[in-house]
């Protein structure tokens, strides 16, 4: 039912993890929560963000998890989109931005340092420590409704049918060659958890008998190795920002801990170099295995240790169930080693539409398989290569951002008059944000007037490290920014524009 948890320094036992989350089950039963319904979470890597996944899980509801780095009209419009009855985030949180909150939903607060000073919300704990335990699963678990963007911006909900418990069992199969589940596991987590890849990881490693999770709100490359020596930890998931920032620590460092226990770690979110890669396979032996894929489609891909170093740069191979596809713009099939959109089809998955816009959902599609606009090639082998982006997503440290979102805030400052914001390489997060800025005739604007305006509407993530000015930006025949030209630049020399 429940993994033991730990959290700073502090071990739940799994039997009284379990308690909690059937007391919460029970109290967001009480709150009138059911089957099918959805409750909107914006809470940090905590024990209480698992209990309330696992408990909604047992309910047979749906959680939707929401990036605790939001402002107030990214959260409000995630919170009008999702159609949640109920609305749980930190007592930090909720007094800064209950405003977003729709009329009529209502707000509850997770705990935390301002919780016992702010009597307008109800407190979590309390409701929860007083419900007696759920005994009985309302319904067929279902997962989370995930946020990712599009071109136009903004985010699109993942809205999934319930799934059949074929369908159950076979993402519990995935899960278990992409994340190395198995009985006993110590799992190391330090992602947060309002992303998919993390959040699928809690809901894989929950289903494991006598497994353990350490948990983490952040990540300190050191810290990770004393952590791994302390608890003799098997598996973790990662994503490769977090390999460059291991690899920098010094040689003493690196060797002063063992790293033996360490049976598989997961690798997901963007691309990883295939030096860095090969350089922590060297360290801490072959226990790195990548997967590729989306929120939408899941993972399509898996490739091990032994199949990176003989194939360097693949994404692997389809994973069982996935057939794989590379279409040109006319959706004619390409022979092994020409680049084109990357199509799947996943059979054994549930199926999606994006919440109040299926026309999105229909477009993605061509004869049963589905794109998200990636570009890569097969080899003969069947090993995918993905060497670019059709679209216009950038990827910086395994989270994705949409540069059109950031473009229609930018136009909001007095004295823009066009702009255009893209990825440039970054040696540890992979890619980083750019933004060329076309100014208003007689505007006196600076970078750090770009940076300052953007921050004050946007997760600081989503802030161009580098912002550039030019008198007249690059466009095609329509008009349309011609990104790729700002782009080249950057990438010359590089043999990956992603």
């Amino acid at each position: 039912m429940s993994p033991a948890l730990i959290f700073e320094g502090r071990t739940i036992d799994a039997d009284a993890m379990t308690d909690r989350v059937l007391r919460a089950a029970a109290a967001l039963q009480a709150l009138g929560i059911g089957a099918a319904d959805t409750v909107a979470l914006m809470l940090r890597n905590t024990p209480t963000v698992i209990e309330l996944m696992l408990a909604l899980r047992w309910l047979g509801a749906t959680w939707c998890p929401i990036n605790w780095h939001f402002k107030h009209d990214e959260l409000r419009h995630i919170l009008d989109d999702c159609g949640a009855r109920l609305f749980i985030a930190e007592a930090g949180l909720l007094h800064d931005l209950h405003g977003a909150c729709p009329p009529g939903m209502r707000a509850i607060s997770a705990g935390g340092p301002a919780a016992a000073s702010d009597p307008r919300w109800p407190h979590w704990p309390v409701l929860r420590d007083a419900a007696p335990p759920c005994r009985s699963p309302a319904a067929t678990p279902r997962g989370p409704m995930l946020y990712t963007s599009g071109t136009t911006g903004r985010p699109k909900g993942i809205r999934r049918a319930p799934p059949t418990p074929e369908q159950v069992a076979r993402t519990l199969e995935r899960s278990r060659l992409c994340y190395g589940l198995q009985p006993g596991m110590r799992a190391l987590l330090n992602a947060p958890i309002y992303h998919s890849a993390p959040n699928g990881y809690v809901v894989g490693v929950s289903q494991m008998p006598e497994a353990t999770l350490l948990l983490e709100q952040r990540f300190d490359a050191e810290r990770t190795l004393q952590l791994i020596e302390q608890h003799r930890l098997t598996h973790a998931y990662l994503v490769p920002t977090l390999y460059v920032r291991l690899l920098r620590l010094p040689e003493d460092v690196k060797r002063r801990y063992d790293l033996s226990s360490m049976r598989h770690v997961s690798s997901t979110g963007s691309p990883c170099p295939p030096e860095v890669k090969r350089a922590m396979i060297d360290w801490w032996g072959p226990v790195f295995n990548e997967s590729y894929g989306s929120s939408e489609l899941g993972y399509m891909t898996y490739v091990t240790s032994a199949e990176a170093l003989a194939k360097p740069g693949s994404a692997g191979r389809a994973l069982p169930g996935c057939e794989l596809a590379i279409l040109d713009e006319q959706a004619h099939a390409l022979p092994p080693g020409q680049p084109g959109l990357i199509y799947a089809r996943q059979p054994t998955l549930v199926d999606f539409t994006y919440q109040g816009n299926d026309a999105a959902r229909r477009a993605m599609e061509h004869d049963g398989f589905l794109t998200m606009g990636d570009v890569g090639y097969l080899d003969r082998d069947g090993y995918l290569f993905i060497v670019d982006r059709s679209a216009d997503m950038v990827i910086s440290g395994g989270v994705n951002i949409y540069p059109a979102e950031i473009e229609q805030a930018l136009l909001g400052l007095t004295g823009v008059d066009d702009c255009a914001v893209f990825g440039i390489p970054d040696d540890e997060f992979g890619e980083a944000l750019a933004a060329a800025v076309q100014p208003r005739a007689g505007a006196q604007l600076g970078a750090d007037d770009v940076r300052a305006f953007l921050r004050g509407r946007l997760a600081g993530y989503k802030v161009p490290a580098v912002v550039t000015f030019h008198h007249t930006l690059p466009r095609e025949d329509t008009g349309k920014i011609f990104k790729r030209k700002l782009r080249e630049p950057y990438w010359a020399g590089r043999t990956r524009r992603v």
